[in-house]
């Protein structure tokens, strides 16, 4: 599990970090780049190759730089062509920003619960709790400059060369163009990083003011008195628990029949109680947001027209502050050379086999020395799971087979409570225990039953642990609970490792910890008792 959490440490470790080499050293707070020329070379990337370098990777996002990093490792030649957006979609307009945001307004979300304040025996007398939007925003983009200016400086620091235009493919193997000047590099393996940017739905007009995508939501330009949400997934959900916070009332239009279609269905319906029916939010299933037009500030409301999913009929139409646009991401492969490299896309997405080796056209051998990671491969999402998967595509390239076991990589939204998962839904399983001919097992942990979720008056929530009955293997964890971020980690480890529910059951867990919620869970699977 080294590899997929290795991007939690790698950003701990860059926050305070001084990066060193025998010729000189690089402090992130004072790194300053050159505005007339931002391609470093350093004596550490000497290659005897006839090429220019032994690895190019177009992209610089999670995936693009921990697949840097670690070609570095490996004494390999590298460059990133970063299109100037080092730190990619994660860093700049999503992980890291949101989480600030989240952050935030999660503070002023409890400071203003007086019931569960009192508990404590704490009030807040006054006028209560105050915050400046401003400062917000400025909370989250200062953090996301931070960790942009670290992770540059840390490609630098251990010989990267970071080529400031836009990689593209020229049609020839073995050659990516800097867009920004033309010249033509010559690389013996290219790793395509490009990442992914919103979808915006037909219809829908976007003027990232009061129609805006998660980018401009980022930005926190306002806080609508009246905000509508279209979609209801991880980014959806998050920015829900946000604009409640600071005292929106939100509205979503979810297409498809039930909040949040791809959570595990029991994890969803308790998120429902717990996220939205307490909170001043409503819903409209089943439509589509066929229309949105955008207002002005203060002056003109944005409509959204709805009609139905199936029938395609008008059903509604609301007038509301704003409207975030949360139908999730499409991969950014456009005009990047892929035609000429006879690449055929799905949807912009990039097929590529287990090793992350590029398929071309279906049922065709890979082209050699190519790779294509993270979002633009479709296969996960998630910043960690690029992450994985150019390690994994290094580890290929210096000869050492590798493949991703992307069952094994968890993900979470980050909203108070969280939710965390690893693994299939549980839906999802008993369709793969009747094709694979196993029987799923199913225990459950409570937050109700742990001391310190009680001691932090946050008892709400479950940790759900589904394994096969004849192994003993975990097949998959879900949670919903304080820190359920966390706490999905030791299960991400388990199915990684194939470790069995009897063998978790008898691993000691602190006391008293969030952690013992999955050990209840464990111990129940083999029918012993934690309490």
């Amino acid at each position: 599990m080294r590899l997929l959490s290795g991007i939690t440490v790698l950003i701990n470790t860059l926050l305070t970090s001084t990066f060193t080499t025998d010729a000189f050293t690089l402090n992130p707070s004072t790194f300053a780049i050159s505005s007339r020329h931002r391609a470093y070379n350093s004596a550490l990337t000497m290659s005897s190759s006839e090429y220019d370098f032994d690895v190019a990777i177009i992209g610089c996002g999670v995936g693009g730089h921990g697949a840097a990093l670690h070609s570095r490792a490996q004494s390999l030649k590298t460059a990133v062509f970063s299109g100037d957006d080092v730190g990619g979609t994660c860093v700049n307009r999503g992980c890291v920003p949101s989480k600030a945001l989240l952050a935030a307004s999660g503070r002023v979300r409890e400071m203003q619960d007086e019931g569960h304040l009192s508990s404590f025996g704490i009030s807040v007398e006054g006028e209560g709790v105050k915050f400046e939007r401003e400062g917000i925003a400025k909370h989250a983009q200062g953090l996301a400059n931070r960790v942009k200016g670290n992770l540059e400086a840390s490609l630098v620091g251990l010989g990267v060369d970071v080529i400031v235009g836009r990689g593209v493919l020229t049609g020839k193997p073995n050659e990516v163009k800097d867009e920004n000047t033309g010249k033509v590099y010559t690389c013996k393996d290219i790793i395509l990083a490009p990442g992914s940017i919103p979808f915006v739905p037909p219809g829908v007009t976007v003027d990232e003011k009061t129609v805006y995508t998660s980018d401009g939501a980022l930005q926190l330009q306002s806080i609508p008195e009246w905000v509508a949400i279209i979609g209801s997934g991880y980014i959806g959900l998050e920015f829900s628990d946000v604009y409640t916070a600071l005292g929106s009332e939100v509205t979503f239009i979810e297409a498809l029949d039930d909040l949040m279609p791809t959570f595990d269905r029991e994890i969803a319906k308790l998120a429902e109680r717990l996220l939205i029916r307490d909170r001043p939010i409503d819903y409209r299933t089943g439509v589509f947001a066929s229309e949105v037009t955008p207002g002005i500030p203060g002056e003109k409301p944005v409509t959204i027209k709805m009609i139905d999913a199936k029938t395609k009929e008008h059903v509604e139409t609301i007038e509301v502050d704003a409207a975030m646009v949360a139908t999730g991401r499409v991969p950014n492969t456009k005009n990047m050379g892929l035609e000429d490299m006879g690449i055929e896309t799905n949807r912009g997405f990039i097929s590529v086999n287990s090793k992350m080796q590029v398929i071309p056209k279906p049922d065709s051998d890979p082209i050699p020395n190519l790779y294509c990671i993270g979002d633009a491969n479709g296969k996960m999402m998630l910043a960690h799971a690029a992450s994985a998967q150019g390690i994994s595509a290094i580890e290929n390239i210096a000869g050492r087979p590798h493949e991703v076991n992307h069952d094994s990589i968890p993900a979470a939204c980050f909203t108070h409570p969280e939710i965390a998962m690893v693994g299939p839904t549980e839906e999802q399983c008993v369709e793969r225990a009747e094709k694979e001919g196993w029987t799923m097992g199913k225990s459950q942990g409570s937050f109700r039953a742990n001391s310190k979720a009680l001691a932090e008056g946050e008892g709400q929530g479950i940790a759900k642990v589904l394994f096969k009955e004849e192994t003993g293997e975990v097949v998959a964890v879900h949670i919903i609970g304080l820190h359920a971020a966390d706490l999905i980690q030791e299960c991400a480890n388990a199915v990684a490792a194939g470790t069995t529910v009897k063998e978790l059951s008898m691993m000691v867990h602190t006391h008293p910890t969030l952690c013992e919620v999955l050990d209840e869970a464990f111990k129940g699977a083999v029918g012993m008792s934690a309490h």
